[in-house]
């Protein structure tokens, strides 16, 4: 059997996994592991013909990851063959602008940044730590979402308060999804025929989480997400950018506590919040077209603060080659993509209703007329972009 490449993306109570060849690249074994520390924990495994799913009740981390290798023989594949295993990490600040090895001292090193991301980064440290346990001798890589954005100038990286808080805590713009937008932006070139040395196009990841990218010549030059994930473009149950006197305002009136607010900001915001039904855009566009206002007015706002942001965006650019849209809601959501290029159409955009309604599938990700600016599809790989990386980083 061909060596492997397993692929950890860790959350706090699951964790998501991949086993891709390390020859061929294809994907051999997916799934994920939910509920860890429940009575009803699971683990699901996916191949191209198949889903299973065992019981684990009140399985921890290491418990989960024992049954995933112990289980691998059921789809004909061995952790022996596992030659490197890759991690995806939120925030590496500024100690990190590139996917590493892991050794103890820059294990210890990332811990700092936890406060930074603080629902996924402890569990991405859980998940190293466990393999390490399990497997000392097995070499592994961190993939850091912020890793792209460490290219950002001053400029558009600082924020403008007191300089002493960015020297003294590393409180600063550092972005996310930048794995995403490296995959969608190195496809893109090469799907559109772009010149790898010369090429400005922005990058728009839309999912429940959303953040864009400018990018010049394969580099980042700007980003909307901040020093967390929730600057930014509106969300799934994330508010994206609010006056940040909302705080104040909220503590003196409705006397919630920071904690309160903040919880409010990230789950219960966004499309969920404003639409009062759900954060998924397959429900509220149902809604919508059977005639729920509520369900509109969220989507209207969602399209407007995403064309409001890709235009700031061109700022960072002296032209526009590209507009790329990925993710779950880029990749499959036609009548946002056609009202935001509606939004943006000062920027030459036009969609092509018959391509934008196949989700570019029989245009080559195309969903533009001939004489707009072009806009295209990506499906988002960033598993593989970490599995790509840690054959990179291990050869």
């Amino acid at each position: 059997m061909s060596q492997q490449v397993l692929v950890f993306n860790s959350g706090s109570s699951s964790f998501k996994f991949s086993i891709f060849n390390a020859e061929s690249h294809d994907l051999l074994l997916s799934g994920i592991a939910e509920r860890l520390g429940q009575v009803d924990a699971e683990i699901t495994f996916k191949t191209q013909t198949s889903k299973t799913t065992k019981q684990i009740p009140s399985a921890d981390h290491e418990t989960a990851i024992s049954t995933l290798c112990n289980s691998l023989a059921d789809f004909g594949l061995s952790f022996e063959d596992v030659a490197v295993v890759g991690h995806r990490v939120v925030n590496g600040g500024e100690a990190f602008s590139d996917s590493i090895v892991v050794t103890p001292e820059n294990l210890s090193k990332l811990e700092q940044y936890n406060d930074f991301a603080p629902l996924h980064n402890p569990a991405a440290v859980l998940g190293i730590k466990v393999i390490s346990t399990l497997f000392p001798a097995l070499p592994q890589v961190m993939v850091f979402d912020t890793a792209f954005h460490q290219t950002l100038a001053p400029k558009a990286y600082l924020y403008p308060i007191p300089y002493y808080l960015y020297k003294d805590h590393s409180i600063r713009r550092y972005g996310a999804h930048g794995t995403s937008h490296r995959y969608v932006v190195n496809e893109a070139v090469q799907q559109l025929g772009l010149d790898p040395n010369d090429h400005q196009v922005i990058s728009a990841h839309l999912g429940n989480g959303c953040s864009a990218a400018a990018v010049i010549n394969g580099h980042c030059v700007d980003t909307t997400m901040g020093l967390t994930p929730l600057e930014g473009l509106m969300m799934g149950t994330r508010s994206g950018d609010v006056d940040p006197s909302l705080h104040q305002f909220l503590a003196k009136k409705m006397s919630w506590s920071i904690e309160q607010i903040t919880n409010m900001l990230n789950k219960e915001s966004g499309l969920l919040g404003l639409s009062g039904i759900s954060n998924d855009m397959r429900t509220l566009v149902e809604a919508r077209d059977s005639g729920n206002q509520q369900a509109g007015l969220a989507i209207d706002v969602f399209c407007f603060r995403l064309a409001r942001q890709i235009a700031g965006l061109a700022a960072s650019l002296t032209r526009l080659d590209a507009l790329i849209f990925t993710g779950g809601i880029g990749e499959n959501s036609e009548p946002v993509r056609a009202q935001a290029l509606k939004n943006l159409a000062i920027l030459g955009f036009e969609a092509e209703p018959e391509y934008n309604q196949k989700n570019g599938k029989q245009s080559n990700g195309l969903i533009t007329k001939a004489d707009s600016t072009p806009a295209i599809v990506i499906q988002t790989n960033e598993e593989l972009m970490i599995a790509m990386d840690c054959l990179r980083l291990t050869k």
